[in-house]
């Protein structure tokens, strides 16, 4: 087990997904120990699909953590307290590519018993299998003012993932 957290059913998260993606962010963590990158989102669902547990996650190609989920099965939500909104602030808005976010003092990355990559500061965290993803596509936008979250054409690709692990703090 991954030192300080604890398993939690997923179907027992009392937490408000709205809040917990929309207002308090994740860092989506995709790589290995050795070789990892994290973004903050704000867009992405919680709830059942194919008689699952899944999310779902938005990422754009040109971000640095793209080329980590293209190249990994898995990936990792990691929810944080809100103390840690600036420095949320902060792996949302540089890029992997300019800044070493392994080295970020105010993160501690651990392993999961998966293998996957999460942070001891994390209060909740979900391990998530790949099980598909597809690019939007303009062209089904019914709410045509949707298109102005993409005034550079640069539109995301969904990952949806199966959560299979579930860690809480102690």
């Amino acid at each position: 087990m991954t030192s300080g957290f604890e398993k939690i059913n997923p179907y027992e998260i009392n937490e408000n997904a709205f809040k917990l993606i929309g207002m308090n962010w994740m860092l989506i963590t995709a790589g290995n120990i050795d070789d990892y990158n994290m973004m903050t989102a704000s867009w992405g669902n919680i709830g059942i699909l194919w008689n699952k547990p899944v999310v779902s996650i938005f990422v754009r190609p040109q971000r640095y953590t793209f080329q980590f989920l293209e190249k990994n099965d898995f990936f990792t939500l990691n929810f944080l307290d809100p103390t840690h909104r600036g420095l949320l602030n902060v792996l949302g808005s540089v890029s992997g590519r300019d800044m070493d976010k392994m080295a970020v003092d105010e993160l501690n990355a651990c392993e999961t018993e998966n293998k996957m990559v999460c942070f001891k500061q994390a209060r909740l965290v979900l391990e998530c299998k790949k099980l598909y993803y597809t690019d939007i596509d303009p062209a089904y936008f019914l709410d045509k003012t949707i298109a102005g979250n993409y005034p550079n054409k640069d539109f995301h690709r969904m990952y949806f993932g199966e959560v299979i692990n579930t860690l809480g703090r102690k």
